[in-house]
């Protein structure tokens, strides 16, 4: 866990979460499904003028009457609790009754409008001689409100089926203006400018539109009965404009690492001119060398402070601008050059770094890591003035006994002498090319090996385990990772992001391997050429010849096993 002496920003507490509850309205129509959206008022203390779904605060008296409603045998009281709370506040904003006489029929619009919105549902309800249909509501999505918003939510987006025979009518007092919409229309409508709706909206109507039927999206959320999704999103600065992201998505490690409260101040687009502070002791510096193969560009890294100076983790290729900032960033205070491994965009920067410190009168910092291989490439021979060795600690001491211990892991898989850094203070693993965001490594034999990649991944679990390591910070793209599962953090992995990382990485390694074993049975004699066109189908053509590099890899290690055999 990061220390909060680290921290960029002081720390605060987000706003209370309210429990609440909304609910989409489906109906199948000749082009697909449609949900039902109304706008709300404009003087709404929360997302005025927004197109929304039905909902709002859960009412003790909901929890009350459960006995008044059909109840799924998997459906849990919550649920029960959220699904009365959502028929409600569908009745009293829109005259909509999700409730069914002991016939089993719904009551029309006509006889609806006859009954009061304003006065205590169940109770009118149990007059009426009505069963609320709580087992007729399912969850769909469960979003908890972004922490930098004064007015906070906890909130499930249920999912029913529109009842015949009703028509909704607004309240006109909270909400205006229903309508049906299909999602896509919806969307459009938005990107357009002319229907405003805020980011939970946008994400979960993105997810309902792939469905084809009212009936497929309930089959689905029944499957579980618990939510598709789960997201807490966070916010930052896409080129100074607000940007939101889920936890899926590439900005949202990095955002819970550099603001864990909530605060809308990191800048996500990419920059080569300045470097982007992660943390109080660490820094990025992004190279100017963007492209397939290197994403954004090389990350070059400073761990430590101006107390206690610098080791700078992987200087990047011998651009001397990029070498110059980085030098700068240090106050010309290094300690060390550590280079990940030895491709050229990683390690040829380290000899113009020390140079840099030597011409201004500093102790010239020792190039470390590991020496190439002999199965490295010719533009790939790296000799370290020192090897460094597994588990070997590299350790900045600051004044009052404060440090920052690097320890070494030799990961080899994408070069035979790669190697990674636990920041061991602070949680933080630094993966060089072993892990990326936004991408898979190449693993490219004969210096790459896929039996080798898939042992260190292990390796890296069981350290991120023994040291609560929550955030990867890759050579190439934003930081990876989470805080862990927390009530205020209900989409995050029960152990943190960055365990959760390691285990869709390998998942993923092994489902193309899995493709491998298919093309080769498929085309026993085949070559590589034939093979990348089945494994990698998923994949641009143009990708196809980097990808040949990597089923390579694969096709060694199915046959390492005693696979399939070629």
């Amino acid at each position: 866990m990061v220390r909060p002496t680290e921290l960029l920003h002081p720390q605060r507490t987000p706003a209370a979460l309210r429990p609440a509850a909304t609910v989409l309205l489906l109906r199948d129509s000749a082009q697909g499904i449609e949900v039902l959206m109304t706008r709300r008022s404009m003087t709404a203390s929360f997302a005025p003028g927004a197109y929304v779904f039905p909902g709002g605060g859960i009412d003790a008296a909901d929890a009350q009457a459960h006995g008044q409603s059909t109840r799924r045998a998997t459906q849990s009281d919550l649920h029960l609790t959220q699904s009365i709370a959502a028929i409600r506040e569908s009745f009293e904003e829109l005259g909509i009754l999700l409730a069914r006489r002991a016939d089993g029929s719904h009551l029309d619009t006509t006889h609806i409008a006859a009954l009061d919105r304003q006065a205590p549902f169940a109770a009118q309800c149990a007059a009426q001689g009505l069963t609320l249909s709580g087992a007729e509501v399912f969850v769909l999505a469960h979003w908890v409100t972004d922490r930098d918003l004064p007015r906070r939510f906890d909130v499930p987006f249920l999912v029913a089926r529109m009842p015949e025979g009703q028509d909704p009518v607004a309240d006109e007092s909270e909400q205006f203006e229903p309508l049906w919409v299909r999602p896509v229309d919806a969307l459009a409508r938005h990107a357009a400018g002319n229907f405003f709706i805020i980011f939970p909206t946008i994400r979960t109507l993105e997810r309902l539109q792939v469905f084809a039927s009212v009936e497929a999206v309930l089959t689905a959320c029944a499957r579980n009965d618990e939510p598709l999704f789960t997201s807490c999103p966070r916010a930052g600065l896409l080129n100074g404009h607000e940007s939101r992201h889920m936890e899926h998505e590439a900005p949202f490690g990095e955002l819970a690492l550099v603001c864990p409260d909530g605060q809308i101040v990191h800048e996500l687009a990419w920059q080569t001119g300045r470097p982007v502070p992660l943390l109080k002791n660490v820094l990025r510096l992004t190279a100017p060398n963007p492209g397939v193969m290197t994403g954004p560009g090389t990350n070059s890294y400073l761990v430590g402070n101006p107390a206690s100076g610098h080791i700078a983790i992987d200087p990047g290729p011998d651009d001397a601008g990029h070498i110059e900032r980085l030098w700068r960033a240090a106050g010309g205070d290094l300690r060390a050059i550590v280079c990940s491994h030895s491709h050229p965009d990683h390690s040829p920067g380290a000899a113009r770094l020390q140079a840099l410190c030597a011409s201004a009168g500093r102790e010239k910092p020792p190039i470390l890591g590991l020496p190439s291989a002999p199965t490295a490439r010719e533009n790939s021979r790296f000799t370290p003035e020192r090897a460094l060795a597994d588990g070997e600690r590299l350790t900045l001491r600051g004044p009052h006994g404060s440090t920052h211990t690097l320890q070494v892991v030799h990961t080899p898989g994408h070069a035979a002498n790669h190697l990674c850094l636990l920041l061991e203070e602070d949680g933080l693993l630094f993966s060089g090319d072993h892990i990326l965001n936004g991408s898979t490594t190449v693993i490219d034999p004969p210096d790459g090996n896929m039996g080798d990649y898939l042992d260190a991944l292990d390796q890296l679990d069981r350290l991120c385990a023994q040291h609560g390591v929550h955030f990867i910070l890759p050579a190439h793209g934003h930081v990876l990772g989470d805080h862990p599962r927390s009530a205020d953090n209900p989409g995050a992995p029960e152990h943190g992001g960055a365990r959760a990382a390691i285990a869709r990485l390998k998942a993923h390694r092994l489902a193309r391997e899995a493709k491998v074993g298919q093309a080769m049975q498929a085309l026993p004699a085949g070559t590589l050429d034939d093979w990348v066109k089945l494994a990698y189908d998923d994949l641009p053509e143009r990708l196809w010849p980097v990808a040949r590099r990597s089923l390579l890899a694969h096709v060694e290690h199915i046959q390492s096993r005693g696979g399939f055999n070629a």
